[in-house]
This record gives C-alpha cells, sequence and structure tokens, in this order.
C-alpha cells in the first residue's frame, strides 16, 4: 500500500514538472499557482488522489496475497477511476476550469500505467503475483491433493506450477515422484518455491515439515480441509474456489530487489553508451588476432536453473569447447568449475583481455535483458553444473551476476567449495550496500589487473 501512495504521489511531481513549460506556452490554458517552478495546488490533489486510490484499493482486496495479475487489474482500473472521478466531480462542483479536471484525468491514465508495472515487475521477484511461474509440491496425493492440482491447472493465470506429489503411502508413478523424506532433495533439483499441504500428518511429521520448508525457504500453505474448518476472510489465499492457508510465507526485499534491478538497467545502459567506442576497438582487435567471431556465446546456467545465452568478448581458438574435454585432467580448480592458468586455448590477446576482465564487458547486454546481474554468483557453463550435488543448487537461488563475493574476496583460491560458500553467503548477506561495496572492489581489482 505504501508503495502504491509513493507512486501516485511521484506521478503528480513528474506531471507537475511537465506543467511548468506547459504554463511559460500556454499561460491562460494552465492557471495553477507556483512557488520555486513547481505547482502549490498539485501537492494537495496528489495527496488526496493517492489517498482515494489505495483505500478504495484496500477495501475492493487489491493488496489480497494471492490473487493473480489480473483480477489486480481490473481492481486497480477500477479504482483509479472512482478515485478520478470523485475528485473531477469535487472540483467541478467548486467550480474549477476545466483544465483540472482533464489534468486529473491524464495523471490517472499515469496511475493506472505505473500501478500495473510497478506489479508486473513484483512477480518477478517474489510474492503470490510473481510473474515468473512458481514451482509447487503437493504433500499428499489423496482427493484434496488432486483438487489442489485440478485447481492449479484450471488457473492457467494463477503463475503456478506443479512439480508433483509427495507421499509416503502411495506407490511411485501418476505424479507421485517422493515420499516426505524427499523433501530436501526434489526441493533443490526442481528448484520449488512452495509446498501445499493437502494430507494430515501427525504434529510430530508436521514441526519437522515445517522446519525443513523453512530451511529451505520454501512458502507452505495449507488445505484448511485438513483442519475440518471453512475459514473466511481477506487472510485466505484462494486458488479458483479452493480456499489456502498461509502457514509460512519466506519474505522477500522486493522493493531492495527493484532497486538492484534499476541500478543494473542505469548502470549496464550507461557502461554500454559510454565504453562503446572501446567495445569496437576491442572487437577490432579480436578480428584481426585470429580466425573467428568477435563473440563467445555458450549456454549458462541462471537463476532456478533456467538457460541463457551469455555473451563474452571470445579470448580463444575456435574450437576450445571440443579442446576442454581433453584438458579436463589439467583443471585447476577443485570441484565441478574448470579453470586453468595456462590455458593453451588462449589467443595472443585473450591473456590481456582476461586480465583487466575486459572479456566480461559484452555480459552488459545480458544485464540490460535481466538474464544476469551487475552483482551475483558467476553463471557456470552446462558440463560444470551437470557435476553439481544437491546442495551446490543453492546458489541458482539468485540471478547471475558479472562480479561477486568470490570475484574480490579468493578470485584465486582453487576451491570451488570456497567459492560456493562465499556465493551462500553473499544470498545470506544480500543487502544494496553489499552490492556498492563489491562494485567498488571489483573496480580497485581491475585496475590493478588482477584478472585471470
Amino acid at each position: 500500500m505504501g508503495a502504491d501512495w509513493a507512486l501516485v504521489s511521484l506521478n503528480w511531481l513528474i506531471v507537475g514538472a511537465a506543467l511548468v513549460p506547459l504554463r511559460e506556452l500556454f499561460p491562460r490554458v494552465w492557471s495553477f499557482r507556483y512557488a520555486a517552478g513547481a505547482p502549490l495546488s498539485l501537492l494537495g490533489i496528489a495527496v488526496l488522489h493517492a489517498a482515494l486510490i489505495t483505500l478504495i484499493g484496500y477495501v475492493e482486496g487489491l493488496h489480497v496475497g494471492g490473487s493473480d495479475l489480473r483480477r489486480q487489474s481490473l481492481i486497480l482500473g477500477k479504482s483509479v477511476f472512482w478515485a478520478t472521478f470523485l475528485l473531477c466531480a469535487a472540483y467541478f462542483l467548486e467550480g474549477a476550469p476545466w483544465t483540472i479536471s482533464g489534468l486529473i484525468v491524464i495523471a490517472g491514465v499515469l496511475h493506472v500505467a505505473a500501478l500495473w508495472a510497478w506489479r508486473w515487475k513484483l512477480r518477478e521477484y517474489g510474492g503470490p503475483a510473481r510473474g515468473e511461474t512458481r514451482n509447487v509440491l503437493i504433500i499428499g496425493a489423496g482427493a484434496a491433493g488432486r483438487r489442489v492440482a485440478a485447481s492449479i491447472t484450471e488457473q492457467y493465470d494463477c503463475g503456478r506450477k506443479i512439480c508433483g506429489f509427495l507421499d509416503d503411502e502411495r506407490p511411485r508413478g501418476n505424479g507421485v515422484i517422493g515420499g516426505v523424506a524427499d523433501l530436501a532433495r526434489i526441493a533443490r533439483s526442481k528448484f520449488v518455491d512452495e509446498i501445499i499441504l493437502a494430507a494430515q500428518p501427525d504434529s510430530g511429521a508436521m514441526q519437522r515439515l515445517l522446519s525443513e520448508a523453512q530451511r529451505l525457504r520454501l512458502d507452505v500453505q495449507i488445505v484448511p480441509d485438513l483442519c475440518g474448518c471453512s475459514p473466511v476472510g481477506i487472510e485466505i489465499e484462494r486458488l479458483g474456489r479452493l480456499p489456502l492457508i498461509c502457514v509460512h510465507a519466506e519474505q522477500f526485499p522486493v522493493s531492495g530487489l527493484c532497486v538492484k534491478r534499476l541500478a543494473d538497467i542505469l548502470g549496464a545502459g550507461s557502461a554500454l553508451l559510454v565504453l562503446s567506442p572501446l567495445l569496437l576497438v576491442i572487437a577490432g582487435l579480436i578480428k584481426l588476432d585470429s580466425a573467428g567471431p568477435v563473440f563467445y556465446c555458450a549456454q549458462r546456467v541462471g537463476r532456478k536453473g533456467r538457460l541463457f545465452r551469455c555473451y563474452k568478448f571470445r579470448t580463444m581458438v575456435r574450437n576450445a569447447d571440443d579442446l576442454k574435454l581433453r584438458l579436463r585432467h589439467n583443471n585447476d580448480r577443485a570441484g565441478p568449475f574448470f579453470k586453468m592458468s595456462c590455458d593453451p586455448r588462449l589467443t595472443r590477446i585473450g591473456p590481456l583481455l582476461r586480465r583487466y576482465s575486459i572479456d566480461e564487458l559484452p555480459q552488459l547486454w545480458n544485464v540490460l535483458r535481466g538474464e544476469m546481474s551487475l552483482v551475483g554468483p558467476r553463471p557456470h557453463p552446462l558440463d560444470d553444473v551437470a557435476g553439481y550435488e544437491i546442495e551446490h543448487l543453492s546458489r541458482l537461488d539468485v540471478t547471475p551476476g558479472i562480479t561477486g563475493l568470490w570475484q574480490v574476496t579468493a578470485r584465486r583460491d582453487p576451491s570451488f567449495h570456497r567459492g560456493l560458500e562465499l556465493d551462500r553467503e553473499y544470498i545470506r548477506r544480500w543487502s544494496l550496500g553489499l552490492d556498492a561495496r563489491i562494485l567498488f572492489k571489483t573496480l580497485i581489482a581491475l585496475m590493478q589487473g588482477s584478472g585471470q
């Protein structure tokens, strides 16, 4: 709710800023009083409009957890429409000029666009209305579990995908992929976000299940039929006609993640613009240095195991991937991650590009596309990820980055497990301040040429 109020107020500030030049061009049309270049009367309109939209939205259930984006869009439009209508009616009855009503209507359109875009972006990072599909495990493959599965299937826009059922009393098959004891392994391997309890375990099993879900950072919902009750109220999420009670919900720093994404877009976009002449020079040198393409494009494993094409300046010979299999026994790193200090596949210009991490600059395009971030665990190739153990998959819970805590702390440490622990530490301690410190240390490392 606070974010909605802030967005509406920010929209009015933008409108006010736009009115400054308009008033100079059309002094008879826009008749607002100004102080220090800003319309004073807009302040009251902004506060009142934001309060009305937030209040109507709250009454209509706009901020209820679990509501899908389509329902939120309808409520959002209704809230902005009635708030705008009431405000226009009040100013019309007061005898205000028609330009004020027109201004309020224009601002209302901006509010709908901004608030809808805000919710769409939230779907990427967390909460019941996230845009990426939430992977769901259903505990219990009985009648209640099948009803949950049917509701998820029917509600195609609910943002959930069924990974399978866990059931100790039924054989494998027909959607049953394991027992409750397999929760940790399956939750990691299938990147599960949420479990829905549709069976009635004893109190001890329930406590163990909740503890394991909290350790794995999973949301937990329960079908109220198991409790012998039919709850009502806005705290209950409805999956079609099936109510769900939230037993445990992971808290995501949504606002901080949105700021991080905004910083990624601004930082990557600005860097690409400023460095474009340098990128062209580097591309020419690579082309003159050896035969082959300028860019090395290969699939990497990103957040939640999704594959994406990662871009780098080519620093190796054309058939480097084929030669990698023959060089595996010379790996300097302990674990699935492959690295050689004196790699024979490097081109003449390759070591220089790697020393100052210039080969990573094209990944700024991956950052703009949302596949990577400026800061995060490094994305690994498919063959390295194939060697992961179950506990290693936790590093895929976040968006990979161009630089990270490992790069500025123990870049030359050959231990894969040391790098993994630093990635986990970054995920546990994440904050915007930590990202800023990592970026600062990365710039220092680049100037010192400590890459390899």
